[in-house]
Order: C-alpha cells, then sequence, then structure tokens
C-alpha cells in the first residue's frame, strides 16, 4: 500500500470532478444498488484523496464544529471504531446513543429520540441488522424524523444518514471490500472476468445477518466479476437482493449464479468470502418470535437452528478447499470476526493456517472503512466536494506539526 503523491491525489481530485454526484449532496445512504455508478466512483475517490491526505500529513477538518451520532443496535468493533475515526478525521465530534441509558426504554418514540439527538448533528450512523423488515425501515423512519424536524425548524440543520449495516445491506463494508480488491488488483480495469465466489460456511453460533452476502453480491456484480452465491439448502438470501444481483451483472457484463456447494464455487475463484449467515426464512421467523414476545419458542428456534448448522460442518475454508481455487492462491476476504477453527471456537468458518496466511490483505481490507464512511460523510455534506478536497491539498495545514 504505497502513500500516494501529491501529484496523484491531484490526479482524483480531477477524476472526482468529472463525475455526476449532485444528488448526493444532502441525501442519504442507505444501500449501494440505490446508487449510480458516478455515486459509487466518487465514494472510492474520496476515499483515497483523504487517505492520501492523511499519508502526506495534511489535515482533513472539513468541520470546525459538530456532531456525529453513533446508533448500534448490535455489538461491533469495526464499524463502530471505523464511525468514529471517520468523523474525527472530518472535525467531528462522536456521541454514542446508548438506548439503555435514554428515554427510549420508557417509550419514547423514534421519532422524538431522533429529533433530540440532532440539534447539533450533521450526521447519524446507524446499525440495526438483526430483524429482518426491521433495520432499514429504522433508519427511514429517523431519516424522515429529522427531515420533519429540519421542514419545521426545529432543527437548524437537517443531519444525514449512514447505514453502518441493516437487515438487507452492509454498505461500508462491502465498498472497504471492493476498495480493498481493486488495489489489491490494481485498479477497476483489471476486475472484469474474476471469480469471486460467496459462500456460506460453518458457525458454532446463530443467527448472523445476511447482510454481508446480500451487500457482496449486490455490489460486486457491477464491476464484470463473475459472482457465484453458494450455499446449503434452506440458507437463502432474500430474493430481491439475488435479483439486484441478477440485474448488475446484466448491466456489467459479469455473471451471477447460484451452486450447491462450497467446492464448484470456490474451484478456480480469484477471490474467496466464506461467512456464515442465518437463512432468511429463519430470520422472518425469528423476528415474529421477538414481536411476539414469544421468548421460549425463540430458544427452541436457536437450539433448532445450532443443530441444522452442524449437518454442515463441511463447509468450511480449509486448505485443500483452497487448493480448488485459481492457482491455490484466491484473495481471502472477509467482514471479521472469523470464526477460526482452533483458536476462536471449535470448528468454523476458516482453518487457523489459512486465516494467518491472508492476516495482512484481511486487516488491510479492514482499513479501507474508516475512509469509506468519511467519503460518503463529506459527499452527503458537501455540494462541491473536489473543490473541497483541492483546498485542503493547497493548503497543505500540517495534521501533526513538525517539532523542528
Amino acid at each position: 500500500m504505497a502513500k500516494k503523491t501529491k501529484s496523484e491525489i491531484k490526479k482524483r481530485i480531477a477524476d472526482l470532478r468529472k463525475l455526476d454526484i449532485s444528488k448526493m449532496y444532502m441525501n442519504d445512504f442507505y444501500l449501494t444498488w440505490d446508487k449510480t455508478d458516478d455515486e459509487i466512483a466518487a465514494v472510492f475517490e474520496v476515499a483515497e484523496i483523504l487517505r492520501g491526505l492523511r499519508e502526506n500529513n495534511i489535515s482533513t477538518k472539513v468541520f470546525d464544529s459538530g456532531l456525529g451520532i453513533s446508533v448500534f443496535r448490535d455489538n461491533s468493533t469495526r464499524t463502530r471504531f471505523s464511525f468514529a475515526s471517520a468523523c474525527n478525521l472530518l472535525g467531528l465530534e462522536v456521541q454514542d446513543l446508548d438506548e439503555k441509558k435514554s428515554q427510549i426504554a420508557h417509550g419514547e418514540t423514534v421519532r422524538e429520540t431522533a429529533n433530540m439527538i440532532s440539534f447539533m448533528a450533521d450526521i447519524i450512523g446507524i446499525r440495526d441488522d438483526m430483524y429482518i423488515g426491521k433495520g432499514h425501515t429504522y433508519q427511514k423512519t429517523v431519516a424522515d424524523s429529522v427531515q420533519e424536524g429540519y421542514d419545521k425548524g426545529i432543527l437548524e440543520q437537517r443531519p444525514t444518514i449512514v447505514n453502518l449495516q441493516c437487515d438487507i445491506d452492509h454498505p461500508t463494508q462491502t465498498m472497504a471490500d471492493m476498495l480493498s480488491v481493486i488495489n489489491y488488483f490494481g485498479g477497476v480495469e483489471n476486475l472484469k472476468g474474476k471469480k469471486v465466489a460467496m459462500t456460506w460456511a460453518y458457525s458454532p453460533s446463530y443467527g448472523k445477518p445476511l447482510s454481508v452476502p446480500q451487500g457482496v453480491i449486490g455490489l460486486f456484480t457491477r464491476f464484470g466479476m463473475d459472482v457465484v452465491l453458494a450455499h446449503p439448502e434452506g440458507y437463502d438470501v432474500m430474493p430481491e437482493c439475488e435479483k439486484v444481483a441478477e440485474e448488475n451483472a446484466k448491466k456489467s457484463g459479469g455473471s451471477f449464479k447460484k451452486v450447491a456447494t462450497m467446492e464448484e464455487a470456490f474451484k478456480d475463484a480469484d477471490i474467496v468470502y466464506p461467512k456464515s449467515w442465518a437463512s432468511f426464512a429463519v430470520m422472518e421467523e425469528r423476528t415474529k418470535l421477538v414481536e411476539e414476545k414469544k421468548f421460549d419458542e425463540l430458544d427452541a428456534l436457536e437450539k433448532k437452528c445450532l443443530e441444522n448448522n452442524a449437518k454442515f460442518k463441511n463447509w468450511a475454508c480449509t486448505e485443500d478447499m483452497m487448493k480448488l481455487t485459481k492457482d491455490g492462491k484466491a484473495l481471502y476476504l472477509h467482514c471479521l470476526p472469523a470464526d477460526i477453527t482452533g483458536v476462536s471456537c471449535k470448528e468454523g468458518e476458516v482453518d487457523a493456517s489459512v486465516f494467518d496466511r491472508y492476516i495482512e490483505p484481511l486487516y488491510k481490507q479492514a482499513s479501507y472503512k474508516p475512509y469509506v464512511i468519511a467519503a460518503m460523510i463529506l459527499l452527503e455534506r458537501f455540494k462541491d466536494p473536489a473543490n473541497l478536497l483541492e483546498k485542503l491539498l493547497s493548503d497543505g495545514k500540517e495534521r501533526v506539526m513538525s517539532d523542528n
């Protein structure tokens, strides 16, 4: 990952000017497939520019004050810290909404909460991925609420939303994945025809969201790649996400297909992404039981799912499985944390030897996420990001002052 020169940064700013991003200003970022090709490309360009500026010790604080509100309704390490890092990179303070310490437990409505946390907020990052039909809906409700608050003069500004993961998509993760792939293969122009195996993998845990595999098939198919989705019977993803993948593949000249075995997916693959998830049908049933407060039945469902998972322990990224890939050297991706056999669990998604061999690209993959989130924020909050970035570059204000 070579440090970018200032001339390279200038070229990227020039490339950014060629993209139509007018509709991103004061808009939200929910699903990658709601964005145009230019808008997706702009996120990548701005992420690379911001990284280049930081590598050259140039301050990127475009906000003098303001808040980034962090709403995590599920546990998180990478995305939580990436959001905080992104806000800090741009000059925003981060305030976490801890629902257990708020009045939400006393019946405060989403509309009320959204407005109360937004008086000096510029961005709201939301992760709500646990229940089918709920996460994306919650994010939209927050957005509608702050829009209403702004329209009625309650809020001085309308904070925009970044989807930090919902029940449908995980755009900050998959765009970080894609940016790492672009750099790994030396440019977007080298991705066409590359085979991507997005496969289910065994985990001894229950209820992992579907948003990563859905996000991967929904984004990677836009780049002319041959994307293969593999999972055991019963572990389907949302049908509408498969439809998105099919349509994207047709437009890009790539392909999308489903196969029944991990071996078929891995064969001659350039990239493998073995990851556990619950089935769409199970996640729907889980959501219904929680709504109806049938917690005994929920426990029974979990036990049933774990027993079903255990039937497919052979769905694992082993050394033998990796030998099936192109030249036995496919790029291994994972959103982390992975269930590592013999390390984090007795049997899991990936062999320790495979995981350890890919530590460097895996950590680099994760390192793109703060810049991707910062790019989304900047594109949402500034009307002319190219001019803004050019000014940062020309001003050259040191992020860390020299002590010479």
